[in-house]
């Protein structure tokens, strides 16, 4: 527990700190200085920040003022590389952020062969971050859905994630290439303004560019329209995840809400920057959506629309009611997207065996099974 007057720095930008060390009556350099320390350095207390007189630390901890940053409680190890970070917050509660060294996990062929082998990626590693504790969206398909949404994360939650993902790692952009996704727990945009927040203290403090980020929504419509407002803000990815609406309904029931039209419609009038493609991402259920008429219903509904579509087979779990297709009918997928002129990858499962993959993080405290490791911190 935190007294009322407690007051966790992480999260604050360049304008809060400025009026904290206001407060204090210390020069306005020294916000600075702070700054540096929380982002760029990654500090997790205090008495770390040699920029700063003693005296000032000392009246910062005696206002009960902390770095407050969330810390890595449980990692586990999966066999192809991949970590799953089990991360603590100030007040007790968890969420789950994951590690993908080499890429984002692979996509197979180029979008113009259905048949390609995955390409080499230059980049150093991704990081999947959680916007909120659990989800409302309730995806039929998602494990995170079972949990419902206990809150939204802080901006400095968020933030804080990536902070300690980084020292643990013991990597530092912009120096290495890290890649980020909102793609963990939680629907971002229903998180909006903590989430715009931590990116431009990612962007300004972190040094991930927004151009090495992407956001991705369920659809929550109203916020697609302001977040292509954002002067700064990741690439947008939408979950589809079916060719009609009948059927989007059964496995989003967001779509009661904004249905593909609508959804289309906000998609179309995004404003794409340069050389940018809206990405599609498309979970395949085996008997569900994946028939070759779906797909050449995902042509037409994304005709207009300069975009790509990441094919994933579903990444099974308890309480999951569906399959994953085999193989060949992921690929006769992808044929049919490629044939139409549509780019189309299909998603390598990353950290599977250790509950890791796209749709499966749940807070799981305990793996079954012998492939994977687990690390327990503290």
């Amino acid at each position: 527990m935190t007294s009322s007057t407690h007051k966790p720095l992480i999260g604050f930008d360049r304008k809060d700190l400025a009026a904290l060390v206001d407060e204090l009556n210390e020069p306005a350099y020294r916000a600075q200085q702070i700054f540096e320390a929380l982002y760029r350095q990654r500090v997790d207390s205090l008495d770390q920040i040699s920029t700063l007189p003693a005296s000032l630390r000392s009246e910062l901890n005696a206002q009960d003022v902390t770095i407050g940053a969330p810390r890595i409680e449980s990692k586990f190890q999966s066999v192809d590389g991949t970590v799953r970070y089990l991360i603590t917050c100030e007040d007790g509660q968890t969420v789950e952020t994951v590690w993908m060294p080499e890429g984002d996990g692979g996509e197979t062929g180029d979008g113009t062969d259905a048949g390609n082998e995955p390409s080499r990626r230059s980049d150093r590693a991704t990081i999947c971050v959680s916007s909120q504790m659990g989800c409302a969206v309730d995806c039929q398909f998602c494990l995170t859905a079972l949990l419902g949404v206990k809150r939204n994360l802080s901006a400095g939650e968020i933030v804080g994630q990536v902070c300690a993902v980084l020292r643990d790692q013991k990597v530092s952009p912009p120096e290495d290439r890290i890649n980020l996704v909102f793609m963990g727990m939680g629907e971002p945009l229903l998180n909006f303004d903590n989430c715009m927040k931590a990116v431009r203290l990612l962007v300004e403090g972190v040094g991930i560019p927004e151009s090495r980020m992407t956001l991705s929504t369920a659809g929550i419509v109203p916020r697609i329209y302001d977040f292509g407002a954002e002067a700064v803000r990741p690439k947008l990815a939408i979950s589809l995840n079916a060719s009609n609406d009948e059927l989007r309904t059964q496995l989003m029931p967001i779509n009661k809400k904004w249905n593909l039209a609508v959804l289309l419609e906000a998609a179309r009038a995004f404003p794409l920057r340069a050389r940018e493609r809206m990405t599609f991402e498309y979970v395949l259920l085996a008997d569900v959506n994946d028939s070759p008429q779906n797909a050449r219903e995902v042509v037409e509904l994304v005709r207009g629309v300069r975009a790509k579509v990441n094919l994933i087979a579903l990444n099974p779990g308890p309480g999951i009611a569906f399959g994953t297709p085999p193989t060949e009918r992921v690929l006769a997928f992808q044929k049919i997207l490629v044939g139409a002129g549509l780019p189309a990858f299909i998603r390598r499962p990353r950290g599977r065996d250790i509950y890791a993959a796209c749709g499966q993080l749940k807070r799981t405290l305990e793996i079954s099974g012998t492939e994977s490791g687990m690390v327990q911190l503290g």
